[in-house]
């Protein structure tokens, strides 16, 4: 090895520019180092584990032997700095900017509304660039599989995918619905003489011009060719690095330090290395090693270089498919379809064929297809060169294969397939792309010639044991008979018995687990049987509806219908107009500032929290005495620590910052750790040690808290008429109870918050990602006592809050406020997406129990329904949750007869908090599921039911709020008639009549939202408007920009109001000292409140220039303002504005607690395959009322990813608790958000015209929060598709199906033979993986 004890110099470029690095640390990723050497900010921090996207950059390279540049896009937080010796590293910045030049990329997603929070859009703008470098005409596909590794929490996706789409040049991609015309010009009807309104204009776009892209430097181009490659050797604080040039250098360094792992694509080794803490010495990177990426084409088959790329391996095998008979292709196919599916595009860029082989992991996509085709590896060593097949006996254990530790996998031998031979790879995952299959299986079968009889089968799972496995005894019951009904139905009873599971194996899921083999299975047998018609060994034809075809997936044309402004609206005022988000082009340029890319101060500290492990004991002991000798920690914060309060108290409830003697749950904050670097600090915080004395009985579920009466008071009750004399007077009763699980609120900028110390008098900057600065400002002050104007809260903007930066982030900012006071230094803390996830707590989980009494003909007369919330272990605010669950139980009907009851349990796990739609989701869905078991009783359809109960007219709610319902009923009827709702529900029966293996699913649900705070005293809002002497206009006002474009509608008010254009209005931030004792931008209130209060300063300012305007009316506003300041008028003026005095009454069962109500109503139509569980949204039609909207463009946006998020509550989000209460799903890898493959096929999205509404500005309503509520038409939708696959089973009637409806959940209760099939573990005969919470 060349290198010195120095270790070597490492050159790439970064945006053009030449990067050395002398010191490259083994442990440094990328993106810290861009960001925080390169103070190259726009990649984000989302998750660390590179399934977000977020941090996506271009990687660049120059290959000599083909003299190509080649490009992929990467994750920067698991690429390794020491891997890019001669690459050329682009970043959002190097892409575009607003100060040089935008590229077309970033316009189009910008101007396409596809940025809201903007956290998301530089990943989504990277992995757009890098297709166009690549394919400048992209197609459909092309796009939907580049972006699938990217995740937003906004927007919902549509947007972002109609940005794209501009770039798609293909013949049918406008036209995917039948549609002769562009999906991005078509109009809509509307008023005579006036064009329909568009969101999204593509008149005078920036062409894409790939002549004006970045060149690759000349300087690495003459590295590659000339330089004679040296071993490069780097050396870090706990870690080397070595990459060799050779395979005979490679196989001497594995010889000499076995242990030491091959890293190529860092996939695997990375997350180890970062979340499991797992340490090596020594890390190999044969990255430069040539044999590891040789490609050869043979007639036997082709052999791959186990370095290539899973991204190279897909490009060779569909190369080699168009090159060779179709019958040879069976294995290559089946591994394609595998590939498209594995990871996101930038896990599959660098992760290797090798490595995926060789981590061994138990759910592997490809392992299984690898060995049913009878693959095999070459594998060199110090003994020589062998090669082994990949079979049942290659893979020996979890993670463990039969190599040696100092074998060395050169090469992937994929063997073509013979003419008699089929082959196929099935998967199920919890999403339909980018998540690691839950069962997962490559089948094989090779027929003597011209027949069915089996010659030879091959049948491997991934996903059932700890490893790969061969269902060899099922094989054996095939092998040799011919391949019909009696072979196939012994095989399936041979399968059950000999891949048995555990009722308590890891992963859970044991049930589905077992049902997916056999459904697999079958699908294989249908495969096959299809094929063999196909060669004509058998004549005839496999009945239409037991065919299997792919769910749909071609994302189709989406309408977005909205009123026009009134013709006689001046072209300059902004107000109802479509305006792009006031940041989107900062955002979509990297550009935009978010709290963790203001730049360190001198001296800044990196604060990491250490929290309990234990759900509920004593603290015996804290020793920081390790912690404290490690290097760079400064200090360690505990209880003791704090001058001031050390708690935080409501409902006469303390929740302590930092635990003193006891901890409740795992996750709770114990203490802090404060380092020079976030390296040290989380390696600190590691080294404390806290020891417990366990204490007994701790409770995790709603039921266990029922038992044993755990509950944060007051538990509430309301009720309307006489519910107990009703249900005597009823034709039936009915009882149920439903299960709605809770929800991470996966904002994609983790909790972040920066305590600079003043300097003098205890004052402190803060600058923090939260809804509520002031309540920062106060909790704060209170935990350094000090007065509240030493402490000033500065939010630029937030990447996503959803109601999760409230308490928690207050409390985050006291303890970095106690480190800052402490040390006297500035300090930063910034979650991990784990940590995050595991300490703040999300939605709660409800259990819900209603009792119904209904007439024969439909009528609802009395329901009585208890809600049961699972708090955690702090009450938080989940009293205000409970409340607001029973102001919304009677949700859009009206029935006379209704009592809620309402209970906060308890529990040892980590506290819920506020969630966008605070308990109405929850409470809503429980009637909801409610009336759709009337509508099964009856046999009717539950749309009826719906429509047959629903408030209509003036009506009084439970609580004596008189409303008028008209608009409700407007909704109700536009959505069935844009929906075509009654042919197409007709359509899905008769497709449920021909499809025994798929159905379809309909479901109409509306909603009745109140907007505004039932406590008074929220309901008010203050502004602060500057105009200088140039005619420019700061304002300032009391909300937070979230992504939901309140500093954008704030803009357009001061332009109305002032009558000048929005380009001289800015908006910097929202802080504690230009508008105090601020509100919480919360409630779907914010622009009615904030709009107010600004809407006041400007109309006070632009009355005090009247008299300039008389004197001087042909002037300008710049005249106007220059003149005002020579005459001493005051630029300057607060607003405020003075809400209603809303209020709820409790023990009078009466209130105002809602200023209005804002509806909606949604059609969704879902296919669903009942053999695996997977569906797919078909179509969704939403209909709002949201008066007049003061921007299109955002409220549309609002209502999309609101869906969206409610459509993850409902379908597909899940998170999972072990027995002893730790939160298993503390990623993206674990957790399931939607993705772009869980967008609506086609997405319409329709504003309720001619609504006005008085009670707010410029008649418009809070639109934020209520539509998520609709999620829940897709569960329904299913569970309608599921009712039709059990009608097929002869089961009719209501049927229990908790929420939210995963795969595993759908497929159950589709109750097909082969879930059947399944024995049912006796609930408390076993330990459950995991805890239904």
């Amino acid at each position: 090895m060349s290198a010195g004890k120095e270790g070597d110099v490492l050159c790439f470029f970064v945006n053009g520019k030449k990067v050395t690095v002398s010191h490259a640390d083994p442990e440094t990723m990328l993106l810290s180092f861009i960001r925080e050497t390169l103070r190259l900010t726009g990649t984000k921090y989302g998750c660390g584990g590179g399934g977000c996207g977020a941090c996506t950059v271009m990687v660049s390279r120059y290959q000599a032997h083909t003299k190509t540049i080649v490009h992929h896009s990467a994750n920067a937080c698991l690429l390794p700095l020491c891997q890019l010796q001669g690459a050329a590293i682009t970043t959002v910045e190097g892409v575009g900017s607003t100060k040089t030049r935008l590229h077309p990329v970033q316009e189009r997603i910008a101007k396409a509304h596809g940025s809201q929070c903007g956290f998301c859009t530089p990943g989504m703008v990277m992995s757009m660039y890098t297709l166009l470098r690549n394919r400048p005409q992209p197609s459909m596909e092309d796009i939907t599989q580049t972006l699938a590794g990217n995740l937003c929490r906004c927007t919902g996706y549509r947007p972002i995918v109609d940005g794209c789409r501009t770039f798609c040049q293909e013949a049918n991609c406008c036209q995917v619905n039948g549609s002769k015309e562009c999906c991005l010009s078509r109009d809509t009807n509307t008023e005579a003489g006036q064009e329909a309104p568009k969101l999204f204009d593509m008149d005078g776009l920036l062409p894409l011009d790939p002549t004006q892209e970045l060149i690759f430097p000349p300087e690495l181009i003459l590295m590659a060719q000339t330089s004679n490659p040296q071993t490069l050797t780097f050396r870090g604080e706990r870690m080397t690095w070595v990459s060799p040039t050779s395979l005979d250098e490679l196989i001497q360094l594995k010889t000499k330090h076995p242990e030491a792992p091959l890293v190529m694509g860092n996939t695997n080794i990375g997350p180890e290395i970062k979340f499991k803490g797992v340490l090596y010495p020594l890390i190999i990177s044969p990255t430069r090693v040539l044999e590891l990426f040789e490609v050869s084409v043979t007639e036997q088959g082709v052999w791959v270089g186990a370095g290539c790329s899973l991204s190279h391996v897909l490009s060779v095998l569909r190369n080699v498919v168009g090159q060779i008979p179709g019958e040879k292709a069976e294995l290559f196919r089946a591994l394609i379809q595998q590939l498209r599916n594995l990871g996101g595009e930038q896990i599959r860029n660098v992760a290797t064929l090798g490595g995926h082989i060789m981590s061994a992991f138990p759910n592997s996509d490809l392992n299984p297809v690898l060995a049913a085709g009878n693959s095999k590896v070459r594998v060199i060593s110090g003994g020589g060169s062998r090669e082994i097949s990949l079979n049942q006996d290659f893979f020996v254990a979890f993670g463990k294969t039969v190599l040696k530790a100092d074998d060395i996998v050169v090469s992937v031998f994929i063997p073509c397939s013979t003419k008699w031979e089929v082959v196929r790879a099935l998967r199920q995952a919890p999403r339909k792309e980018n998540a690691f299959a839950t069962v997962t299986t490559g089948m094989r079968v090779l027929f003597s010639e011209g027949s069915r009889m089996v010659q030879d089968v091959s049948i491997f799972y991934g996903g059932v044991r700890p490893t790969t496995v061969r269902a060899s005894k099922t094989c054996a019951a095939i092998m040799g008979r011919l391949w019909d009904d009696h072979t196939l139905g012994q095989a399936y009873d041979v399968l059950l018995e000999e891949l048995d599971l555990p009722p308590s194996a890891p992963g859970g899921k044991v049930e589905f687990r077992r049902s997916l083999t056999l459904s697999l299975l079958f699908k294989f047998n249908l495969e096959v049987l299809q094929k063999l018609r196909e060669m004509d060994v058998i004549t005839e034809e496999l009945p239409e509806e037991m065919q299997t075809q792919p769910l749909p997936r071609e994302i189709q044309l989406g309408l977005q219908e909205f009123q026009n402004v009134s013709k006689d609206q001046k072209d300059q005022d902004p107000v109802g107009r479509p305006i792009m988000h006031r940041s989107a082009l900062s955002q979509a340029t990297g550009e935009a500032v978010y709290c963790d890319d203001l730049p360190r101060t001198e001296g800044e500290l990196f604060l990491a929290l250490v929290t309990s492990a234990r759900p509920y004991a004593k603290i015996t002991g804290l020793d920081m005495s390790e912690a404290l000798q490690l290097p760079g920690v400064v200090d360690v914060i505990t209880h003791k620590d704090f001058p001031g309060k050390k708690c935080f108290s409501g409902f006469g409830y303390d929740e302590n910052v930092l635990a003193e003697t006891e901890v409740s749950c795992i996750g709770q904050l114990v203490c802090a750790v404060v380092a020079d670097t976030r390296a040290h600090a989380k390696r600190g915080a590691a080294a404390v040690m806290i020891s417990y004395e366990d204490l007994p009985e701790p409770i995790f579920t709603i039921q266990e808290a029922v038992e044993k009466k755990s509950f944060f008071e007051p538990r509430m009750e309301i009720e309307r008429g006489n519910v107990n004399e009703a249900f005597t007077n009823v034709d039936q009763v009915y009882e149920g109870e439903f299960r709605i699980g809770g929800q991470e609120h996966f904002y994609m900028e983790t909790q972040s918050v920066l305590v600079v110390p003043v300097g003098e008098e205890r004052e402190f900057n803060v600058y923090i990602s939260s809804q509520w600065p002031t309540y920062a400002q106060d909790a704060i002050a209170a935990a350094l006592d000090v007065p509240f104007n030493r402490v000033t809260c500065h939010v630029k903007r937030m990447g996503g809050a959803f109601g999760g930066k409230v308490t928690k982030t207050a409390m985050l900012a006291c303890i970095a406020s106690v480190a800052a006071w402490k040390t006297d230094r500035a300090v930063r803390c910034v979650l991990e997406r784990g940590e995050d996830m595991l300490i703040t707590g999300g939605r709660h989980p409800v259990l819900g129990k209603y009792k119904v009494g209904f007439m024969n003909d439909g009528r609802i007369m009395a329901a009585d329904i208890q809600y049961f919330t699972n708090a955690g272990c702090a009450c938080d605010e989940s009293i205000l949750v409970a409340e607001k669950v029973l102001l919304h139980v009677d949700h859009a009907y009206n029935i006379p007869n209704l009592r809620g009851c309402s209970a906060v349990c308890k529990t040892n796990l980590p506290s819920n908090t506020a969630f966008r739609g605070f308990g109405v989701p929850q409470s809503l869905f429980v009637v909801e599921n409610m009336i759709n078991d009337v509508a099964m009783i009856l046999g009717r359809p539950p749309d009826q039911i719906r429509e047959l109960n629903m408030y209509k007219g003036t009506s009084l709610t439970h609580y004596k709020m008189e409303f008028d319902a008209e608009n409700l009923c407007r909704c109700w009827e536009e959505c069935k008639a844009k929906s075509d709702y009654s042919a197409r529900r007709r359509a899905a029966e008769q497709f449920n009549q021909q499809n025994r293996w798929k159905k379809r699913g309909m479901a109409i649900v509306p909603i009745k939202f109140g907007i505004a705070f039932s406590a008074s005293f929220l309901n008010q809002a203050a502004a602060l408007v500057h105009i200088y002497k140039d005619g420019s206009v700061l304002v300032t006002h009391g909300g937070t920009e979230m992504g939901q474009g309140i500093h954008t509608k704030m803009q357009q008010v001061a332009s109305r109001e002032l009558g000048i254009p929005s380009s001289k209005i800015y908006i910097s931030e929202t802080s504690t000292n230009t508008v105090p004792n601020t509100l919480p931008s919360a409630a779907s209130f914010g622009t009615d409140s904030n709009g107010i209060a600004v809407r006041n300063a400007c109309q006070i300012l632009y009355e005090r220039l009247e008299p300039i305007r008389q004197k001087n009316p042909e002037g300008s506003w710049e005249k106007w303002v220059q003149s005002a300041f020579f005459e001493k008028i005051s630029l300057s003026a607060t607003g405020f504005y003075k809400g209603p005095d809303c209020y709820m009454d409790w023990e009078k069962k009466e209130g105002f607690p809602f200023l209005y109500f804002t509806y909606g109503v949604c059609s969704c139509e879902v296919e669903l395959d009942c053999l695996t569980g997977d569906y797919r949204t078909v179509r969704v039609d939403i209909v709002a009322d949201i008066g007049r909207s003061v921007n299109p463009s955002v409220d549309i946006g609002q209502i999309e990813g609101a869906f969206m998020q409610g459509l993850g509550l409902f379908t597909l989000e899940e998170l999972k608790f072990s027995p002893s209460g730790l939160l298993y799903t503390r990623g993206p890898s674990q957790y399931k958000i939607p993705a772009v493959c869980d967008v609506p096929l086609q997405f319409n999205v329709y504003l309720l015209p001619d609504s006005p509404n008085p009670h707010a500005i410029y008649s418009s309503k809070g639109i934020g929060e209520p539509i998520l509520s609709l999620g829940c038409s897709a569960f329904l939708a299913i569970k309608d598709a599921v009712a039709a696959a059990r009608a097929e089973s002869g089961l009719q009637g209501p049927f229990s199906m908790d929420s939210p409806a995963t795969a595993e959940r759908a497929c159950l209760a589709c109750a097909t033979p082969f879930t059947q099939k399944v024995p049912v573990c006796k609930p408390g005969s076993f330990k459950p993986w995991a805890l239904n919470i």
